[in-house]
């Protein structure tokens, strides 16, 4: 319990500081969707706006925090940002280069935090990380979108650092020839 009120605290940044700047990023991601939707103009460029407006927005919001102290708000700020963008995807024209290449650096950036994260997430933030990230995945699959494949192959283990073919990279073992295979299998 204890540990619990601790995380909410530092979530919170003592005076509603990272809780109330997730609220305001969610509420801008909202109204840049909504202008998107509400677009008149051609396809192309209200997608290509929208990728400029919301990688604008992530670097305002993700410079807020010293992410060499503590990385969790810049993964929240990511995860917020996954999650607006699986609402969008269905307004954003796969025409305009940046649609995929947003949303793919968008999770190799998430990718990277979550292995240079000191400790490892608790056991509740993983499994609420790991849903978000299945949610998102099976969504942007709906539309042929499958930017967010590795990401959610790696959420898909109890921990970053149990993923069995990142492990024997990292350990610089040779791969097992019928895991990497399995691998390839679940990409395509």
């Amino acid at each position: 319990m204890a540990d619990e009120e601790a995380e909410q605290e530092r979530l919170s940044g003592g005076g509603g500081g990272c809780v109330a700047e997730l609220q305001r990023l969610g509420e801008r991601l909202q109204e840049l969707e909504r202008q998107l939707r509400e677009s008149r103009g051609p396809a192309v460029d209200a997608a290509t706006e929208y990728c400029q407006q919301l990688c604008q927005t992530l670097l305002e919001y993700a410079e807020k925090w010293k992410t060499s102290e503590d990385p969790l708000p810049l993964l929240e700020v990511y995860t917020v940002a996954i999650q607006s963008y699986v609402k969008a995807r269905p307004y954003l024209t796969s025409e305009c280069e940046n649609v995929a290449l947003v949303l793919e650096r968008l999770a190799l950036s998430c990718v990277e935090l979550l292995l240079c994260l000191p400790v490892e997430l608790s056991d509740k933030q993983w499994e609420q990380f790991q849903a978000l990230v299945q949610v998102a995945h099976e969504k942007l699959m709906e539309n042929g979108s499958c930017e967010l494949h590795f990401l959610a192959t790696l959420a898909q283990e109890t921990g970053v650092w149990k993923n069995p073919v990142l492990c024997t990279i990292l350990s610089q073992e040779p791969l097992d020839k019928d895991k990497d295979e399995k691998m390839e299998a679940q990409k395509n």
